[in-house]
Parts: structure tokens; C-alpha cells; sequence
């Protein structure tokens, strides 16, 4: 784990490129979330130990869709923050992110790795494409450990 704290002062995190005047906002412990649009019974589920994980760790919250490219429906910000308010009502402390990209897995990662997150919550079935993608790439059977070594960062299964 990253170590971050709420509250640190003097510490922060960098927000767009140093090109653009970025800022630093308080560092603060990061749960990102991957979930699919329309949320699926599955993606709830994933999304509400999402929650829970960000509430055991005072953390904020990072609802993540990865629109992809090859598909022909495109989902907005606004549309998934819509739907999940349906379902959950308003978060505090949630941000919502919708990423094009190719592959969902290579998505996911690189947002994670931008980021910086503390935990990464995903579902069974993410879990299992992404020890596929990163057998690809490695071999090492110790996949999430792999990508905790990776990205510094737990990474958490939900159960639906």
C-alpha cells in the first residue's frame, strides 16, 4: 500500500501535466471500481464492496467504464453517474471516469497505475480475464500478486 493518509499536509498528488499549471490535491487512500454500462447484477455487486472497501478506509471512490473502441455504443460520464445513483443513490466522495480503449484490461491498468490507487476492486469474471491478459505477458501463476508488486495497490475480488 501507497500509505496515504486524509488529512496529510504538504503532501499531495499531481493533477494534469506540470505543462498545463497542474496542481497538487491532498493525497488521499483511492479505491477504483471497473464496472460495465448498463450495470450488470454482477457489476452492482462488485460496486457495492467497492463501497464498502472505500468506507473501511475513508477513501474516494473511482467508478470506471472503458467504452471500447471496436464496440458501437459510447456511454458517458453523466449516464453512469446517472446509473449509479439509480441503483445506490449519491455517493460522496465518487468520481466517475469513462476511458476509451482497446482492450478493457490494458484500460483498467492504466488507470489504476495513473491514479495511484490504493485498492482495486473488481468482479470474479474481471479477475479471470485479467490472469488471461497477464499469463500472456508473464509467467508467474501469482497473478494478483503480480499486479500488486505491478501497481502497488490490493487488489480485491467481489463475489456477486
Amino acid at each position: 500500500m501507497n500509505g496515504r493518509r486524509s488529512g496529510t499536509e504538504g503532501v499531495g498528488r499531481p493533477t494534469g501535466s506540470f505543462r498545463q499549471g497542474a496542481y497538487f490535491r491532498p493525497t488521499m487512500t483511492l479505491v477504483v471500481v471497473p464496472v460495465r454500462y448498463p450495470l450488470s447484477r454482477h457489476s452492482r455487486a462488485t460496486l457495492e464492496r467497492a463501497m464498502e472497501v472505500a468506507a473501511e478506509h475513508d477513501a474516494d471512490l473511482t467508478v470506471l467504464h472503458v467504452n471500447v473502441y471496436q464496440g458501437d455504443e459510447r456511454v458517458t460520464r453523466r449516464e453512469l453517474k446517472s446509473a449509479v445513483e439509480a441503483a445506490f443513490g449519491r455517493l460522496n466522495r465518487a468520481r466517475y471516469v469513462v476511458r476509451p480503449g482497446f482492450l478493457v484490461e490494458e484500460t483498467i491498468l492504466d488507470e489504476v497505475a495513473a491514479e495511484d490507487a490504493d485498492y482495486v476492486v473488481i468482479g470474479q469474471k474481471q479477475a479471470g480475464r485479467w490472469r488471461r491478459m497477464v499469463r500472456r505477458l508473464i509467467d508467474d501463476p501469482d497473478i494478483e500478486g503480480f499486479l500488486r508488486r505491478e501497481l502497488d495497490c490490493e487488489i480485491i475480488t467481489a463475489t456477486s
